[in-house]
């Protein structure tokens, strides 16, 4: 050995150049970053005082298993022929195969149907499989090496089902280890169509990897078997808070300058671990500096979902607005005025995302009723953040800012009846939000936090008063009608107010499901505390749930008029009418229409308008012109 490194010194005799796996992936200014599945990581990694890193009550799973267990998890899409499956393993050995083989169940046997590397970083691996045929349940199989196997069941596409069920979930806290056996029983118990995670899967930040299969672990008996929506939000890519704005590089304490603290390769790998397998991007074009996007659609049964990334191209406070609070993005000055932090040229979801958002309206092929999901709420329905007396008039961090993008937002929703699912408030809350009036716009469910431990939020108006039109016989005290601390009008139709935060049975953690009645044209929203236990029915769920609503009244618009009868007969029922205003050229509305030969228009303006009418999109027939009737 001596010998060798006197050559190695001299330069007679090359150092052996490390497997690519054992460097550092991230850069030289990062050298610890995803440290659990990088460099040689199955040695011990000293820390302070001589603790091993991640050791404690809070560690997260050893990376180092036996090697027939490798492959912690797998989820999947389907839609439109395509499959697209990813499974994630444990870190590999140098010397250790990186070819995983994707097998389906064929006659009773199992089939190889493809293989694919292992992407490092990351650990993860991906399959997308066409022609596929989503009228039928196939089992698959994940295989690495001759031992290492895990195995689910891709279902087949629903489109029989009268009712599409969606569980709707997000803020899974890492202080809280181990299995999830209370909600991990219930959603199996209750067998939803589609699982939905909105964001911070994880809390680990630096060490994603080692957080994203904790997770997987603790919820792959639920996601093997059913098609599942993962989307990071902030604390998934390493932030506290996470304005995206297009991609630039955040340099600032607290990251409200926007844009993304660590390097481009950490954040794609977390997005291509939890998203890789939606269905493709609408627009794959990467952002600034090289980061990937996913922002897409996916059709279940006769639900079709939009899937936004509400951080991505969102505006950063700091520097562009005035600061009306301790930080650049808490506003706690209680005469502050709302327009003066709604400046011009912020951005909430972006052009891209609102371009998306105007073709998917217009799109219904093979669609009943749409429905949109993202990371955080179009409105700020908290009053106190942390701690229970701790009030917090704004926190730019929700959707409720900046208010004109907002505004966007929900018009965008409320053109197609389209209600909003998410998550990260860490408070169950129901609203229908409002635009230009109280009730015009859609519903939304706001999940809870799955494990409470990080952050406890509550709604306590200050008068401790209902507002006006508060739900008759709720035994909620302050539902209603109220502005947000950003002006934004909302309704508040129930929450579910931690108790004691220290005490896990009373931290309001759980999570949300959505059940689409689709003949009925009505959505249910049930919120389940984390210890309920859902085979003793609705009286489980926090108080103020179950909720049925319309999907109609996603549009609570009152018409000021009707525009000429149009003929729908050649349509059979998959008529799709869509009505423009011609002085604005913004399309009031997009709507499939279900078992009517004819439709009478209704407006909320003055104006000339054109109407296009078609089956499954609106490109069959244009009427322009077209002026409210007096009837």
């Amino acid at each position: 050995m001596r010998l060798l490194l006197c050559l190695m010194a001299v330069g007679l005799f090359a150092a052996p150049v490390p497997p690519a796996h054992t460097v550092k992936p991230f850069g030289a200014d990062f050298p610890n970053l995803d440290s659990l599945a990088t460099a040689a990581w199955w040695e011990p990694r000293g820390a302070a005082k001589g603790k091993k890193k991640g050791a404690g009550p809070t560690a997260p799973p050893t990376m180092v298993v036996e090697r027939d267990q490798v492959i912690a998890f797998a989820l999947y899409t389907q839609q439109d022929g395509v499959l697209k499956l990813s499974a994630q393993l444990y870190p590999l050995y140098p010397d250790e195969s990186k070819e995983v083989r994707l097998e389906f169940k064929r006659d009773d046997r199992w089939v190889e149907a493809a293989k694919t590397d292992v992407v490092f970083p990351g650990w993860s691996a991906h399959f997308r499989i066409t022609g596929w045929d989503g009228s039928k349940d196939v089992a698959y199989r994940v295989r690495h090496g001759e031992k290492a196997a895990f195995e689910g069941l891709v279902r087949r596409d629903p489109k029989e089902k009268e009712t599409i069920v969606v569980a709707n979930m997000s803020c899974n806290s890492s202080r809280t280890t181990g299995a999830r056996p209370e909600i991990l029983d219930n959603l199996l118990r209750q067998d939803p169509d589609l699982l939905f995670f909105a964001g911070d899967q994880t809390y680990r930040h630096t060490e994603h990897t080692a957080g994203w299969i904790e997770f997987g672990l603790q919820f792959r008996e639920v996601m093997k078997d059913r098609p599942t929506i993962c989307i990071p939000d902030d604390h998934d890519v390493g932030h506290p808070n996470l304005w995206g704005e297009d991609g630039k590089l955040s340099t600032a304490p607290g990251n409200a300058d926007g844009g993304y603290m660590f390097p481009v390769a950490y954040v794609n790998m977390v997005q291509r671990q939890q998203s890789w397998h939606l269905p493709d991007a609408f627009d794959p074009t990467p952002v600034k500096r090289g980061i990937s996007v996913y922002y897409t659609r996916l059709k279940v049964g006769g639900m079709d979902f939009a899937i936004l990334e509400d951080r991505k191209f969102k505006s950063g406070p700091l520097g562009k607005i005035p600061q009306q609070g301790p930080r650049p993005d808490h506003v706690t000055d209680e005469k502050y005025d709302p327009k003066s932090i709604d400046l011009p040229g912020l951005q909430l979801l972006g052009e891209r995302q609102l371009k998306f958002l105007a073709a998917w309206s217009e799109d219904w092929v093979g669609v009943r009723h749409k429905a949109v999901l993202s990371a955080t709420a179009f409105c700020g329905a908290v009053h106190m953040h942390g701690k229970r007396d701790d009030r917090l008039l704004a926190d730019l961090d929700c959707n409720g800012w900046p208010q004109k993008g907002r505004d966007e937002a929900l018009r965008a929703l409320r053109r197609v009846q389209a209600v909003h699912l998410c998550g990260d408030q860490h408070l169950a809350v129901t609203i229908k939000h409002g635009i230009e009036a109280f009730g015009d716009g859609p519903y939304a469910l706001t999940s809870p936090a799955l494990v409470n431990t990080i952050y406890g939020r509550w709604w306590h108006p200050k008068d401790e008063k209902p507002g006006p039109n508060a739900v008759a016989g709720s035994p909620l005290p302050w539902t209603g009608d109220f502005l947000d601390g950003l002006g934004n009008r909302m309704s508040v139709l129930a929450y579910a107010n931690p108790g004691d935060i220290q005490d896990e049975r009373q931290r309001a953690d759980g999570y949300g499901v959505a059940r689409f009645q689709l003949s009925a044209a009505k959505v249910t929203f049930e919120c389940w505390p984390r210890f309920s236990d859902a085979s003793k029915g609705d009286a489980g769920q926090f108080p103020g749930w179950p909720q049925t609503f319309r999907l109609q009244d996603n549009d609570g618009r009152k018409p000021t008029g009707t525009l000429p009868d149009v003929d729908l007969s050649f349509t059979g029922d998959r008529a799709v009418v869509q009505v423009i205003h011609e002085q604005t050229g913004e399309t009031v509305y997009c709507r499939r229409l279900h078992h009517v030969s004819s439709f009478t228009p209704p407006v909320f303006a003055a104006g000339t308008y054109t109407v296009k009418v078609g089956v499954d999109r609106p490109d069959a027939r244009t009427l322009t012109g077209q002026q409210p009737v007096k009837r």
